[in-house]
């Protein structure tokens, strides 16, 4: 269900303290147990049983009593902390309608300075299956629950887009906190709802786009029509956290998928046919045949 500003402007002060308490406890446990949230939030038994009866009915928590009673803090909760940050922190003042929903994110218009985009990482909702196989911030073993795992996703896209902010066209980033990021607006619509009328230059401006990219350090490694926005005239590049560097062991075939990936869709789309090896050529070294 779509996350409501209602859900945050009606939160109790004693309940953002446990949702507070909860993410630092769900550090060390899956389930937090209930006689040490307690001694945490330092409120009476009987207010701590009704705030959190409150975020439960909310959606904001969970609990469960086997082996032992305890409670974890789920991704509206983690929304809530998210958002209620960034408000505090002037990043936005209001929450819009959601615009978009992925495989491992949501998207809101806000309101900041200006339009702005709200993009919460929700890795492991759609995609658990594969996330701990091809995310290198993801532990092999070991404790990282989904929340952690997207507030690292978001940090690490929000590091990308820094860097390649003013280099090529990609969302302004403003700001990040937990698994949310604060953006600016893209224009247009991605490619596969596109119709273009020369793919031939949009394929090029792709190249282009990321060869720059590779350039500074970075290949896109989710590279699709899905996330390459147009509006008739310019072209960017969205959705970066499964970027990886030209040095790694993998980069090859990360930049091959991207550019298979995307001059498939040409091929299919436009009937387009693009050489993807001399595509990589360009990309890695300036030089096409």
């Amino acid at each position: 269900m779509p996350l409501s500003a209602d859900d945050i402007k009606n939160l109790h002060p004693y309940e953002i303290r446990i949702l507070h308490a909860l993410e630092r406890m769900m550090r060390r446990h899956s389930w937090v147990p209930e006689d040490d949230l307690k001694m945490a939030v330092h409120l009476s038994a009987v207010e701590t049983n009704y705030r959190v009866g409150s975020l439960i009915q909310r959606g904001m928590v969970r609990s469960d009593s086997v082996p032992y009673k305890g409670y974890a803090l789920v991704f509206k909760g983690y929304d809530a902390l998210a958002l209620f940050s960034l408000a505090q922190q002037k990043s936005i003042s209001a929450l819009g309608f959601m615009i978009g929903v992925g495989k491992e994110s949501e998207i809101y218009e806000a309101r900041g300075c200006g339009i702005v985009v709200l993009k919460l990482h929700k890795v492991g909702q759609r995609s658990f299956q594969t996330v701990r196989i091809n995310r290198e911030y993801m532990p092999e073993h070991g404790h990282c629950p989904w929340i952690f795992a997207s507030a690292k996703s978001a940090k690490r896209e929000y590091e990308a887009l820094k860097a390649l902010n003013g280099k090529l066209n990609v969302p302004v980033p403003i700001n990040q906190n937990r698994h949310v990021i604060v953006m600016s607006l893209i224009p247009g619509v991605s490619l596969h709802r596109s119709r273009l009328e020369d793919p031939g230059a949009v394929w090029q401006d792709i190249l282009a786009q990321v060869k720059v990219a590779y350039d500074a350090g970075y290949i896109h490694g989710d590279l699709s029509e899905y996330n390459i926005m147009h509006d008739g005239a310019v072209l960017w590049i969205i959705d970066w956290p499964q970027w990886t560097t030209p040095e790694h062991p993998n980069a090859t075939a990360a930049l091959r998928h991207d550019l298979e990936t995307v001059s498939a869709f040409f091929a299919k789309k436009y009937q387009r046919i693009y050489d993807v090896d001399e595509a990589i050529r360009f990309v890695t070294s300036g030089k096409v045949d």
